[in-house]
C-alpha cells in the first residue's frame, strides 16, 4: 500500500499478534469454554470488522460489542458468529437486535416487556449486580426477576453474567472474591427454583488470566485480546501467582512521517503558548499528527521513534501537528517513517508508556485513535 492511500498517519495491526492472543487464551481456558473477545469501541481502536474476522478465524467462538450499530456492522460484513451486546439497546431498536440474532444483556422489566411484545425468539443474559454498581439485578431480586422473564414464552434466559469492579486495579483480590461469591450465590438461588442457566460468565481479561474458577462456560476477554495487559498489577499478579508462559503480543503500531525538517536557533519558542524554549541550536521534525487524530494534547515528556532512536516532543501538541527534536538524529530526513506507538530498532513506545505521559491508561490510548486514521492489517 502506497503512502498516499495510507494517509499522513496510520495504524498497522498485526494479524499474527491477534491470532496469538486468541490461542494463548484458548490454551488457558480449554476447548470447552466459549471464548468471546470484546470488539467494542472499534475493537479498542484496532478496527472492528477485520479484528473480529481474525479472532473468529483464530478460534474465538463469540464476539461482544457495546451497541447495536456495531452488531449491524459485523453482520453486514459477513460475520455469522454469535454476537453479545454488552451495552444498552433502545426500546425502539430491540426488534432489529432480535432480527440480527444478537444476545442481549438484561436487567430491567421494561426491556423484558418490550421483548415479550415482539413475540419472536430472543436470547438474554441477565446481569447480576455484585458490586460494580452499573448495570444489574441485585441478588436479592434475582428470583423475582427470573420468574417475570419466564412469563414470556419467547424469551430464553441463555446467560447469567456479572462484571468485576477492580480485579485489574490491585494485587489484593479480596473484593473480586467477594463479587464472585455473590455471583455464585445468585447461581444457587436460581438452581433452588430449578433454573440452571446454560452459559454463566464473569471473567474479563484479568480474571481469565489469574483465576480459572471464573471461567465458567464463557470468558469475555477485552484488552488482552489485542496484546496489552489490563494493568501492571495484573501482570505482577500473574508473575507471582501463575507464571505459566502466557505471552501476549501487542497488535497495534501507530505511524506517521516527517513532513518538514528545520533548524532553529537557541532562544526560540516552539508551539502554541510558547511552552518550550530552545537552549541550543535545535533541529526539529514536524509531524502531521495531533490531538484530532488521538495524540493526546496532555502529553508531557513524550517521545517518538525515528531511525530507531527517541525524539522528544517539543512544545504543545497541536490539533494536527506535533514537533519533535531530532538534533541527535542527523540521519533523519523528509518523509522518514515515525513510530508513535510501537517498536523501532531496540526501542519501544508501548500504549502503557504513552498512557503514563498522557495521565491515562492503555485502554483510552488505543480507543481514542481517530477512526478516520486508516487501519492496515499486516
Amino acid at each position: 500500500m502506497n503512502n498516499l492511500s495510507r494517509g499522513l498517519n496510520w495504524v498497522e495491526i498485526s494479524k499474527e499478534a491477534l491470532s496469538n492472543n486468541v490461542k494463548q487464551f484458548r490454551r488457558i481456558i480449554g476447548e470447552n469454554v466459549l471464548l468471546c473477545p470484546c470488539v467494542k469501541a472499534n475493537a479498542y481502536g484496532h478496527g472492528l470488522l477485520e479484528c473480529s474476522k481474525t479472532f473468529i478465524e483464530a478460534g474465538a467462538n463469540w464476539l461482544a460489542v457495546n451497541s447495536l450499530y456495531e452488531a449491524e456492522a459485523l453482520r453486514a460484513g459477513g460475520v455469522v458468529a454469535p454476537i453479545y451486546i454488552l451495552g444498552y439497546v433502545e426500546m425502539s431498536e430491540l426488534v432489529r437486535a432480535v432480527e440480527l440474532e444478537c444476545r442481549l444483556v438484561a436487567y430491567n422489566r421494561e426491556m423484558i416487556e418490550a421483548l415479550g411484545a415482539i413475540g419472536k425468539p430472543a436470547k438474554i443474559h441477565i446481569k447480576v449486580e455484585t458490586g460494580n454498581n452499573r448495570q444489574g439485578v441485585f441478588v436479592k431480586d434475582l428470583i423475582e426477576f427470573v420468574e417475570f422473564v419466564k412469563s414470556f414464552g419467547n424469551i430464553e434466559i441463555e446467560g447469567l453474567t456479572t462484571h468485576f469492579a477492580n480485579v485489574e486495579d490491585t494485587t489484593d483480590h479480596s473484593y473480586a472474591e467477594l463479587q464472585l461469591a455473590k455471583f455464585n450465590e445468585g447461581i444457587k438461588k436460581l438452581e433452588s427454583i430449578g433454573v440452571d442457566v446454560p452459559i454463566k460468565h464473569c471473567a474479563n481479561s484479568a480474571a481469565a488470566i489469574l483465576f480459572p474458577k471464573t471461567h465458567f462456560q464463557l470468558v469475555r476477554v477485552g484488552i488482552a485480546s489485542y496484546g496489552m495487559w489490563p494493568s501492571n498489577e495484573t501482570y505482577l499478579s500473574y508473575l507471582k501467582e501463575v507464571g505459566d508462559g502466557f505471552k501476549l503480543m501487542p497488535a497495534l503500531t501507530w505511524k506517521t512521517k516527517i513532513a518538514q525538517i528545520k533548524t532553529i536557533p537557541a532562544g526560540e519558542y516552539i508551539g502554541y503558548g510558547c511552552t518550550y524554549k530552545t537552549g541550543h541550536e535545535t533541529k526539529l521534525a514536524i509531524l502531521p499528527v495531533g490531538y484530532y487524530d488521538g495524540y493526546d494534547r496532555g502529553i508531557n515528556g513524550g517521545h517518538v521513534l525515528i531511525c530507531g532512536k527517541r525524539a522528544p516532543v517539543r512544545g504543545r501538541v497541536c490539533m494536527n501537528i506535533i514537533m519533535v527534536e531530532v538534533t541527535d538524529i542527523p540521519e533523519a530526513k523528509l518523509e522518514d517513517e515515525v513510530i508513535l506507538i510501537g517498536c523501532s530498532g531496540d526501542e519501544e513506545i508501548s500504549a502503557e508508556q504513552f498512557g503514563k505521559w498522557a495521565g491515562t491508561i492503555n485502554y483510552e490510548v488505543t480507543t481514542r485513535i481517530n477512526e478516520r486514521v486508516p487501519r492496515i492489517f499486516v
